[in-house]
């Protein structure tokens, strides 16, 4: 079994946003926004596996094709457009993201509730980023953990 599956954010700003005219990409290349760059960053620089989480798509991982621009969000007025808890789970099994000891969520508090209930409540979820101030906060503490070579956890 392998240790720790980081969750990454997909984010708002995608390549189709700075060329719209662009074909379909792979995961690690449609998302741009900053924050993603940044985790991004993070799980290359530390070696570590890593799925991307969308609300259209559910997990994602590097080489899965986004195939458009879309603006969904986990937001709670956007609900009724989430890929289902069920596909989500299905997910889970398909891509054997159930496999690792431990989950590393480098998101937001919104992405929590939905990874405990695809991956059950007893599955270890650590939110290394849990206590920032808001995404500016994130950000400097992912770069400055590649920058002091430490790993969050």
């Amino acid at each position: 079994m392998k240790r720790s599956l980081h969750v990454i954010p997909c984010g708002k700003k995608k390549i189709w946003d700075v060329d719209p005219t662009h074909p379909p990409a792979y995961a690690k290349d449609a998302y741009v926004g900053t924050f993603h760059r940044i985790c991004r960053h993070y799980v290359h620089y530390f070696e570590a596996d890593w799925v991307i989480l969308s609300a259209k798509y559910g997990f994602l991982l590097p080489n899965d094709i986004v195939s458009h621009n879309y603006d969904l969000t986990w937001n709670a007025s956007h609900k009724k457009d989430w890929i289902s808890m069920e596909r989500l789970r299905d997910q889970v099994q398909e891509e054997k993201l159930h496999n690792y000891e431990r989950l590393v969520l480098l998101t937001g508090k919104k992405y929590e509730p939905i990874v405990r209930n695809v991956f059950g409540a007893c599955f270890p979820v650590i939110r290394p980023l849990d206590g920032a101030r808001g995404i500016g906060d994130m950000q400097a503490m992912l770069k400055r953990s590649i920058e002091q070579n430490v790993k969050l956890c």
